[in-house]
């Protein structure tokens, strides 16, 4: 049962990342914040980190290509970056130590490499035409925030589950 139990929670974070980001933009003093939930993205890190950086990269390519043909419809652009993401977090940690603060924090860079490559191809192709110091202040940083704390709040529940699961696999090994 744990082997699907990793599969679904990905599904779920992809059917829920719309919800949420429903929930930006959001308005302080005067000033507009947009935060972008990538939920996603730092389980597949986790499941990188965690599980198996191969295992996270096919993930990664299937949910990109859900991702770029029900969100943004330019193919190719999330099909690369997640398993990228995935690909990069898997080697990262292999010189880091896996403790779930470090994790974390590589998981938190990860996504603010993710915004800024978006940022820069957007802005490339015309897509969006608003300044870097505008990009940083209204949506990196609410951004990296918000997702910083959506992983201090589910991190470990994501360790915990992806660890049952290697558990799980080491038990049918033997």
């Amino acid at each position: 049962m744990v082997r699907f139990l990793i599969p679904s929670v990905a599904v779920l974070l992809f059917l829920l990342e719309p919800e949420f980001a429903m929930l930006s933009p959001i308005e302080v003093k005067g000033q507009i914040y947009y935060l972008v939930p990538r939920f996603l993205i730092l389980y597949l890190i986790f499941i990188s980190i965690y599980y198996s950086r191969q295992r996270a990269v096919m993930y990664g390519l299937f949910f990109g290509v859900l991702y770029d043909v029900f969100y943004i419809d330019i193919i190719g652009l999330y099909s690369v970056l997640f398993p990228l993401i995935c690909f990069l977090a898997g080697s990262i940690v292999k010189v880091i130590h896996q403790h779930l603060v470090v994790t974390t924090t590589i998981s938190v860079v990860l996504v603010a490499i993710l915004e800024f490559i978006l940022y820069q191809f957007f802005y490339l192709i015309d897509f969006t035409t608003i300044p870097f110091s505008d990009f940083l202040r209204s949506r990196l940083l609410p951004t990296i925030i918000a997702n910083a704390l959506f992983l201090m709040i589910l991190g470990w529940a994501f360790k915990y589950l992806i660890n049952a699961r290697v558990l799980q696999r080491a038990r049918e090994v033997s």
